[in-house]
């Protein structure tokens, strides 16, 4: 499912516009942004949570070229599924 996908499924299950939908999603993708930019933790009951991790840093290889190369550590965006979510897949 892509983005217009589930706007198209969001605007049908609530009775609002394709445009407010998107509007809805826009906003709860860029609320959850802040939220991750700031360090926070975001816990959408029964889904899941969104949180910040780190990568450390490390060496790695060019693979074109076989050089090694000093990958830096990184912040990542990170998605632990909820029990609700889990029991729904399974």
């Amino acid at each position: 499912m892509n983005k217009s996908e589930l706007i198209d499924q969001v605007a049908a299950e609530t009775d609002i516009s394709k445009a407010a939908a998107g509007r809805v999603i826009d906003a709860s993708i860029a609320a959850i942004k802040q939220a991750l930019t700031r360090g926070d933790t975001v816990t959408l009951v029964g889904f899941g949570t969104f949180h910040v991790g780190k990568r450390v840093a490390r060496s790695g290889r060019n693979p074109r070229t076989g050089v090694a190369i000093k990958i830096e550590s990184a912040k990542i965006p990170k998605f632990r599924p909820g029990k609700a979510l889990k029991d729904a897949l399974n």
